[in-house]
């Protein structure tokens, strides 16, 4: 699939925003139900991911008018950095989520604890930040 620009209306706002927080409960839910964290930790970095990824669109959504949609990250992490403000800051957290998408989804190893400690810390800025904008 090749990388879109798509625009925004308050519909896709509003259903972007509830599976961010769908995404984000549901990894403080797996998390909060292991036994072990790191038994869950692939599963929990990958929802916090979805996470971020969703409340990103809703911040471009608010801010721009549209979002990018497609394979290429670079391209969307670059669309967020130009939200005024903390734009930078918000690219730099999408950056961190996606960087772990492929081995928390894809590869042999577990992802670390470390990880899992990032990625939470990086969704949930990400989550209140879109939540932040919708509300103004």
């Amino acid at each position: 699939m090749g990388t879109r620009i798509r625009d925004c209306d308050e519909g896709v706002v509003m259903g972007r925003f509830r599976k961010a927080e769908q995404f984000l409960a549901a990894a403080e839910t797996v998390r909060e139900l292991a036994d072990d964290e790191a038994e869950v930790g692939d599963a929990f970095v990958t929802l916090c991911v979805h996470a971020g990824i969703a409340a990103s669109e809703v911040i471009c959504c608010v801010a721009l008018g549209h979002f990018v949609q497609g394979d290429d990250h670079n391209q969307a992490i670059a669309e967020l950095s130009k939200v005024k403000p903390a734009g930078e800051k918000l690219g730099n957290d999408l950056r961190a989520l996606l960087m772990m998408k492929a081995r928390a989804g894809y590869a042999a190893p577990p992802v670390t604890a470390e990880q899992r400690k990032r990625a939470w810390r990086r969704a949930e800025a990400l989550v209140e930040a879109a939540s932040d904008r919708r509300t103004v």
